[in-house]
């Protein structure tokens, strides 16, 4: 099911929203600040954010900033801030698109419903790469387990998604942090081997022992498949 988390402190407006996009299949959350947001963002994987620019304790420009740092993830602002000046800043910090409020709900999952397709393909061929007891969607960035769904954060997801692209090809960890965190990221080795340790716990039977996830001695890490 495709997953939309609506950002915005207007509880009403996110509700008669979420109500709307559920009954047309989304599955939706909703979070009233850039601290809550985050906190969901790191335990659970969205096709799409539908971002507010006014927030309590940030603005949705800086959140889509460091969202940007990890994630491609499409983003929606949804705004009553109309100045070209704002539209343009959405724009350039990575926002997909901007829908000024007050905006009708036939335009809103209009807009949604073309950015999902255009991101993900959802009505073209999807691409799944399976291993085990494992399927992994990347198109819709859908992670099962025993036929189960798996809750991945933003960046478990990229990273597992970047494995799947170079099966059986071991990839060095300063290949894998420039091409999953980006070329001028800051991030350490050990943040890589972190999310590589969440990844085998909740992908492997036994974490300790990866069978797919495998560690190459001085060189980095590889999936597997058999």
């Amino acid at each position: 099911m495709r997953r939309i988390l609506i950002i915005d402190d207007d509880a009403d407006l996110s509700f008669i929203i979420s109500e709307m996009l559920t009954s047309y299949g989304y599955d939706v959350t909703c979070a009233e600040s850039a601290a809550e947001a985050f906190d969901i963002l790191e335990g659970n994987t969205f096709h799409l954010l539908l971002l507010d620019i006014n927030l309590p304790d940030s603005t949705g420009f800086e959140l889509c900033r460091e969202l940007r740092r990890v994630s491609t993830v499409p983003v929606i602002f949804a705004s009553a801030r109309t100045d070209e000046n704002d539209r343009i800043e959405g724009f350039d910090i990575g926002g997909d698109d901007y829908l000024p409020k007050p905006y009708s709900m036939k335009e809103l999952l209009s807009r949604v419903n073309a950015l999902i397709r255009r991101s993900y393909g959802f009505f073209g061929e999807e691409k799944t790469v399976s291993f085990g007891n494992v399927s992994v969607n990347i198109t819709t960035r859908k992670v099962t387990k025993n036929g189960s769904e798996v809750s991945l954060s933003l960046k478990e997801f990229d990273l597992l998604a970047y494995l799947c692209e170079h099966i059986g090809t071991p990839q060095p960890k300063e290949k894998l942090i420039s091409g999953v965190w980006g070329a001028f990221t800051a991030v350490e080795p050990s943040t890589l081997t972190v999310h590589i340790r969440w990844l085998r716990e909740k992908l492997e039977d036994d974490a300790a022992n990866p069978v797919y996830i495998k560690t190459v001695y001085k060189v980095g890490y590889v999936l597997e498949v058999k």
